[in-house]
């Protein structure tokens, strides 16, 4: 190893561990001390853990908030259309901004929280959305999955392992918790069963549902730190849940069928075949409205916790062309990135995009069908490649054709 004028790699001992040089790689020299390279690799760690998913003290700066214009531009730089719901979204998350700086005035009038439900078929980027701005956000947020969730005293989770889910983001700090946004996923998978009300016990439907009536509307919940069921000797934590904002997103699977019965209930009259004639048939979505939210299984009580009702797009071509290569994120980026690491250029011809493309629209597997099929394509290459010596590779139609011939329709859907 090359000496340098404040590296050593012999003589002397660590300031901090009192390893000496013998037992490490290097010691980094200064002044008066030295510090060996494991060290150093543990102060940053403990500096990154430190600047990571500290809030405290909160206070919001009304001149620093970004405008929903602002926000809705950082989610085009990660997200490919959907542009209702980004408008959605970023107003709700500008709101949101406001009704905490609006706490250190007062003004008679109180802004209450505006919940969001997010309805749209599996791929369309709902999830996305929510991670994408939680990069840009100064709040605790955290994502939760329903699909975990039952009834208190039933195998799963409790509904308050999601206020512990936002302690953990806001690391304990409860001020900045109360003022954080939570996503929750899959939302449609805590719909009771049927359109009527449930006469047994419906552990993992409308029984979480009630439990989460406290949490939307805002009350003091006495949340577990590390989970209710494993650690039942635990201190509790209070936790209001006033100030919190709930986004939720869920495929909502079949609903498509509530929305159309709703459409077609005028079938007597001069206007009815002119109604149906304006329907688009293949975006049925954009016509949901509450009351089809409760012919699918939620109950009335969430559904009017939740007022901002907002879908996403299905993804067209022009969309999921884009989706490949426009995002900062983009899947082909990723690639471009892994083989860079080993310091091989890759690149692709023009035509594997529209190929791809044509794939994933066949298979009907949305944006994550893009990621299947760009593995399907990439693994034996990014298995063989790095053992060789060469210095680029160039992904054509032909190749690409050749690795997905050999994978069924059926396993790329699994």
């Amino acid at each position: 190893m090359a000496k340098t004028k404040n590296m050593k790699t012999e003589g002397g001992h660590c300031a901090f561990c009192g390893c000496s040089s013998d037992e490490v790689g290097f010691l980094i020299v200064g002044e008066t001390a030295s510090i060996c390279d494991e060290c150093t690799e543990r102060a940053y760690e403990i500096v990154q853990e430190n600047r990571q998913g500290h809030f405290a003290p909160f206070r919001v700066d009304q001149e620093k908030i970004k405008k929903p214009v602002e926000i809705k531009q950082f989610l085009d730089q990660y997200v490919i259309g959907q542009d209702e719901a980004k408008k959605y979204l970023s107003v709700a998350v500008y709101n949101h901004y406001k009704r905490l700086a609006q706490k250190d005035s007062r003004d008679e009038v109180e802004i209450e929280k505006s919940n969001i439900v997010m309805v749209g078929r599996t791929g369309t980027g709902k999830t996305l959305l929510a991670r994408t701005i939680a990069k840009m956000l100064h709040v605790p947020f955290t994502i939760v999955d329903a699909t975990v969730l039952t009834e208190a005293g039933y195998v799963g989770e409790d509904i308050e392992s999601i206020l512990t889910r936002l302690l953990q983001a806001a690391d304990y700090d409860v001020a900045a918790a109360e003022k954080g946004i939570v996503f929750i996923d899959e939302i449609d998978k805590i719909a009771r069963k049927g359109d009527n009300p449930s006469i047994t016990r419906d552990v993992s439907g409308e029984g979480v549902q009630q439990g989460l009536l406290k949490l939307l509307e805002g009350s003091i919940v006495n949340v577990p730190p590390q989970g209710g069921r494993k650690h039942p000797e635990q201190k509790m934590i209070p936790v209001n849940t006033k100030d919190i904002l709930f986004v939720c997103g869920g495929a909502f699977d079949g609903i498509e069928q509530k929305i159309a019965q709703r459409l077609n209930t005028q079938v007597v009259g001069f206007n009815a075949s002119k109604s149906a004639e304006r329907v688009d048939r293949n975006n049925l979505l954009q016509y949901i409205a509450p009351q089809d939210l409760k012919a699918f299984g939620l109950i009335p009580e969430i559904i009017g916790r939740m007022p901002v009702l907002t879908y996403l797009e299905p993804l067209d071509r022009t969309a999921l062309r884009a989706i490949l290569t426009e995002p900062k994120n983009a899947i082909t980026r990723q690639y471009v990135k892994l083989f860079a690491l080993d310091k091989i250029q890759l690149s692709f011809d023009e035509e594997v995009f529209e190929y791809i493309v044509d794939k994933a629209i066949e298979f009907k597997l949305g944006a994550r069908g893009l990621r299947s099929i760009c593995e399907v394509i990439m693994t034996d290459l990014m298995f063989e490649v790095p053992s060789q010596t060469c210095k680029a590779v160039t992904i054509t139609k032909d190749y690409a054709a050749g690795k997905l011939e050999k994978v069924s329709a059926l396993k790329l859907r699994a």
